[in-house]
């Protein structure tokens, strides 16, 4: 999307794509229109329209690509070595301080209830984010316990409490499902593999 933009156009694309990110995390992704991101921007409709050529259907792909990346970036470096009980306790906790911090307004909470809805390409974005991110999941229980030929199903559960324990948070404003869930979906890649306490 950004081949032959100039690094300023690609700065002021990215600027409005964050703009409308975070509109979005607040009041939703049907209640954002082009007019809120011109305003939070002070772009014209002829730059939004250049950097978006179709129009709002282009801007929540962007977003749903952003918000992706923001998802995935909030774990590192965590994420790409899960091969220690003491990396996955580190990503563990990565994970719930990010989220205690976004609170109620956080990428995934927008990815998964509004913006994967918006259309096929932006339900693409989201589907890619979590086989990316279960893939490096499944990569650190395999590092756990190799050989163990469950490594995908366990990234799963752990993914499933990741999103459920945000869904919860985002709906009651309290950490403390996440938490529980996570500690929950890891502690038995710990007791498999024989680490103490």
């Amino acid at each position: 999307m950004n081949k032959g933009m100039t690094a300023k156009g690609a700065a002021t694309r990215m600027r409005i794509v964050v703009a409308a990110a975070l509109l979005i995390r607040e009041k939703g992704a049907a209640d954002t229109t082009l007019d809120d991101v011109r305003a939070a921007t002070s772009t014209s409709k002829s730059q939004l329209f250049h950097y978006f050529p179709n129009g709002r259907a282009d801007m929540l792909v962007a977003v749903a690509q952003h918000e992706a990346d923001e998802v995935l970036q909030a774990q590192q470096p965590y994420l790409d070595d899960l091969s220690s009980w003491e990396a996955w306790q580190k990503w563990s906790r990565a994970v719930l301080e990010h989220y205690t911090e976004l609170g109620q307004r956080c990428p995934l909470g927008s990815l998964t209830t509004e913006l994967g809805k918006s259309s096929p390409e932006a339900r693409a974005v989201v589907t890619g984010l979590f086989e990316a991110w279960e893939a490096a999941l499944s990569r650190g229980v395999e590092a756990m316990l190799p050989g163990d030929g469950s490594a995908a199903e366990r990234a799963r559960v752990v993914l499933t409490a990741v999103q459920g324990g945000v869904l919860m948070l985002q709906t009651t404003g309290r950490t403390d499902y996440l938490e529980a869930a996570l500690a929950a979906a890891i502690e038995p890649l710990r007791a498999r593999a024989g680490v103490r306490g």
